[in-house]
């Protein structure tokens, strides 16, 4: 039986739309060789509905060719931002109760800092950003960690690594002017048998959270179409949307 919990579209017809279009961020995840792909068919589907710039989180550690780094410097010419997204994207081991829990509910395998020391934490990071510029792409400002899971590091320790802003499941850190700015998120991520009702109560209170001048964040991932919340993700992008970048945030 199918868990009795309203889609995207009910908990959007809550939003105020006296502002007009939703003012969001828009990014696409785990953007890998095996993926490309499924990411070019995503940014088609966004392109088409006018939905743009688009934030993708390439994750570097992976086995990347020639002709693949040449696709990623063909995006960044057609406006595609680049973030940095971890280096594997896949955790060494579960260390500890927190990342069981978190790997049960959230992550999966996928949170590779959680596994780490914040000396290791750092070093991901620096590599991450280095790798951009080593590929002959455009230096990436913005970092995402794996699952939203920054692990054993502070905000101080960020103010000391090379990326100028960073993601959590909260909001956005801005290491330059010290400053987070907390912005509402929804994913749509969601394997069976239980995580779609909870990502659907996560998007419903995260979408009733919307206020003006906050833009929320759309967090997209290369097979969500295919998975039960599809019909959640195409509902929200047949709105009214004005893509922000994340340099936009004030």
């Amino acid at each position: 039986m199918r868990p009795c919990v309203p889609g995207l579209s009910f908990w959007m017809s809550t939003v105020a739309t006296d502002r007009g279009s939703l003012p969001a961020l828009i990014s696409v995840h785990d953007v890998m060789p095996e993926t490309l792909p499924a990411v070019q068919e995503l940014l088609g589907h966004l392109s088409s509905r006018n939905l743009t710039p688009i934030t993708i989180l390439v994750v570097p550690g992976k086995r990347w060719t020639e002709a693949q780094i040449a696709e990623l410097r063909g995006l960044q010419e057609r406006g595609v931002v680049l973030a940095g997204h971890g280096w594997n994207h896949r955790a060494d081991r579960i260390r500890g109760v927190p990342h069981r829990l978190h790997s049960a509910l959230i992550s999966r395998q996928s949170a590779e800092h959680l596994s780490l020391d914040r000396t290791r934490i750092g070093a991901l990071i620096s590599r991450c950003h280095a790798w951009f510029t080593e590929q002959g792409l455009s230096a990436a400002e913005l970092y995402v960690p794996p699952a939203w899971a920054m692990g054993d590091i502070n905000r101080s320790g960020l103010r000391s690594l090379p990326f100028r802003r960073y993601e959590t499941l909260a909001g956005v850190y801005d290491s330059v002017e010290g400053r987070f700015l907390r912005l509402p998120l929804v994913g749509f991520e969601a394997h069976p048998p239980y995580r779609p009702a909870l990502v659907r109560l996560w998007n419903a209170a995260n979408l009733r959270a919307i206020r003006p001048n906050r833009p929320v964040r759309i967090g997209i991932h290369p097979c969500d179409l295919s998975l039960p919340l599809a019909r959640d993700l195409l509902s929200l992008l047949e709105m009214p949307i004005s893509c922000l970048s994340y340099n936009d945030l004030q």
